[in-house]
Parts: structure tokens; C-alpha cells; sequence
């Protein structure tokens, strides 16, 4: 592929607000949906069938506690309340709990749907243009600000861990040695990257509207820039305005996201719990690290990596006949959950859509 012209102009950066985009970015989802099921599905059986015995699980699942898989559930929602609580947040009132919620569910829908490498992030911001009528690039803006504070905690999150490898085995003895330094490189990395979007997004805003420009110059791309940078003109213009925010807004902002993150690490513990005595610490610490690594997974919402990390990472913590039914308990309430209400959102937008089209014609 030819490298793009180094003449090409650079952007031009104002403040007019660009419409959203006419065409909805939903062509593939369904074989999307169906594909990463259907992974998520054959690894899940694929670790029953190894570890499953159903003597020993019913004799495991008399000590069940009801009481703590209640308040996993809770965990699950709790989530979705406080993703919502932070779009709105962020959004300065724009966008209020209840549509903020909406676009936390199709953030957590079009994440299963594409590859964790990717998020759903971009996809969503559309969604939100569309169920708030305003400008895409408005849209992105929060949605890069959320992600900015994602990258925030991982900047501290990531020093914990690392410290917490000389305290308890963040990683089982299988992975041995290579696998542990494997980790902490990796760790490394994305400790490097959380800090160079930090300061892209916060103090050159227009350095990420480049990078952007600049791979919209690749052939098989270009025709696209246009409208893009279009749209990054909006995203700059609000990165720039979110960029002169209070501490108060920032700080608030980041211990949304910290109640966010603690909900998703909870929700293992709190699901392991209910029927195993686990080390609360140790099961808490592999959630995390777990689901760090799971955020390089090529596949659509990680389905397949992630129930293969999950015998990894949290299977040595338990009698092998309950690894299976807390990964099933732990998918059902962590992504196909999501994957049910986000889709029910994203066809009830697409039927208004319709209705609207049919009105106006």
C-alpha cells in the first residue's frame, strides 16, 4: 500500500458543528453478533468438557450463598447505572442519566460486536448522535473523554499490579516465568499508551485530528477524509473545551470510572464467592490483570480469549467442577446481558429511523 502524499493538506480545524452521518454504520452486525456467540459458546463448552464433573458440582452447589449471586447481579446493573451516570457527567447535562445509560448500553453492544482492540466506542458515538440529534462529533468527543478516563485508571491500576506480583501469584504457576515477564511487558505497554492518549486528549488535542488526517490519506481511505475531518472538527473544538474543565470535573469523572471498573472486577469475585471460598484479593487482583489483557483480543467483545483467560486466570482459584458454571454465570451477566438490551436499543433506533423516513416521504 503506497504511503500517503506528504503534499496533502493538513487540516483545517474550526468550530462549525457537521451533521452526523446519513448512513448507519449497522451492515455486519448480526453475522457479527452470531460469529462472536458462537465462539464465546464453543470455548465455554470446550471448558466444561475438561473440567466439568456433574457429581462433584452437585455436591459444590449445596454451599451455594444466594445472597452474594444476588449482589453479583447487582454488580452487573450497577455497572450500566454508573457508565450512564458518567456520559452524563461528562456531557455537562447535555445528555441526561437515562440517555446517558442508552449510550453506555450501545457502548457495551457494539463492543461485543467488534474486536476488543477495537471497542465499540466509535460506533456507538453514532447512536448517540442519532437518540440525542446532535452532532457526531459531539458525540465522539465524550466518548474519547470516557475512554480518556479509562486510560486514567489504567495509569493507576497497572502500577498496582505490578506491585501486587510481589505479594500474590497475579499469574498461575503454568504460566510460569516467561508468562509473568510476558505480562509485565505487556502491562509496560499499555502503561505507555494510556499516557500518550492522556496527553493527546489533554494537552494536543489537535495531535490526534492529525494522526486521523493522515491515515485518511492512505489509498482505498481517502475518499472518506472529507467527511471525516468534517467530523474531527467537532471533536476538536469539544476536546479543546473539555481540556479547560475544573479539577472537580475531571476528579468526579474519574471516580465514576473507578466505580465502573470496581463493578466488572466485582462481579467475578462476587460470582466465585457465591459458591467457593475463594481469596477475595488474589480473585480480585486476576480480574483485573484478566481483563487488561483481554482488551487485545481480535475477536468481537473478546468471546472466545476471554472465557480461555478466565480458566487461566480465576479456574486455579476453585474446585475444577465449578469453572464452567461460573464462567456461564459470569458471560450470561458480563456480555450476553449486554449484548440483549443493547441490541433491543439499537433496532428500536432503527425502526424510529424508519418511521421517521416513512413520515417525511
Amino acid at each position: 500500500m503506497a504511503s500517503p502524499s506528504p503534499s496533502a493538506a493538513s487540516p483545517t480545524l474550526d468550530d462549525d458543528d457537521p451533521d452526523p452521518p446519513a448512513q448507519q454504520r449497522s451492515s455486519g452486525s448480526v453475522r457479527n453478533i452470531v460469529f462472536s456467540l458462537l465462539l464465546s459458546i464453543l470455548v465455554l463448552a470446550a471448558v466444561g468438557y475438561a473440567t466439568f464433573d456433574a457429581a462433584a458440582f452437585r455436591r459444590l452447589i449445596r454451599h451455594l450463598r444466594p445472597g452474594i449471586l444476588v449482589a453479583a447481579t447487582i454488580a452487573a446493573f450497577a455497572r450500566i447505572g454508573f457508565g450512564g451516570w458518567r456520559l452524563s457527567h461528562v456531557s455537562q447535562g447535555r445528555l441526561n442519566i437515562l440517555s446517558g445509560t442508552r449510550g453506555q448500553l450501545a457502548w457495551d453492544f457494539f463492543s461485543s460486536v467488534t474486536p476488543s482492540v477495537v471497542g465499540g466506542g466509535p460506533v456507538a458515538a453514532y447512536y448517540v448522535a442519532r437518540d440525542e440529534d446532535i452532532a457526531f462529533g459531539e458525540s465522539a468527543a465524550l466518548m474519547f473523554f470516557c475512554v480518556l478516563l479509562d486510560q486514567l485508571w489504567f495509569l493507576v491500576a497497572i502500577p498496582l499490579l505490578v506491585l501486587a506480583t510481589f505479594t500474590i501469584d497475579l499469574l498461575p504457576d503454568v504460566a510460569g516465568t516467561i508468562g509473568l515477564w510476558g505480562l509485565l511487558a505487556y502491562f509496560a505497554g499499555l502503561l505507555v499508551w494510556s499516557a500518550v492518549y492522556a496527553y493527546a486528549t489533554l494537552v494536543r488535542p489537535r495531535l490526534l485530528v492529525e494522526i486521523v488526517d493522515w491515515c485518511f490519506q492512505w489509498p482505498y481511505l481517502n475518499r472518506f477524509r472529507e467527511s471525516v475531518m468534517g467530523e474531527m472538527r467537532s471533536y476538536f473544538r469539544r476536546a479543546r473545551h473539555l481540556g479547560t474543565q475544573s479539577p472537580s470535573f475531571y476528579a468526579n469523572g474519574f471516580v465514576l470510572t473507578v466505580l465502573i471498573w470496581l463493578a466488572r472486577y466485582a462481579l467475578i469475585v462476587l460470582i466465585v464467592r457465591s459458591v467457593h471460598a475463594a481469596d477475595t484479593l488474589l480473585l480480585f487482583a486476576r480480574s483485573a490483570a484478566m481483563m487488561l489483557v483481554g482488551l487485545i483480543m481480535p475477536t468481537p467483545g473478546g468471546s472466545g480469549g476471554l472465557e480461555g483467560l478466565y480458566a487461566l486466570f480465576i479456574g486455579p482459584l476453585m474446585p475444577e467442577a465449578l469453572v464452567a458454571p461460573t464462567l456461564l454465570t459470569w458471560r450470561l451477566l458480563g456480555y450476553y446481558l449486554f449484548i440483549a438490551l443493547g441490541a433491543y436499543l439499537f433496532l428500536h433506533q432503527l425502526q424510529q429511523m424508519r418511521t421517521a423516513q416513512s413520515s417525511s416521504s
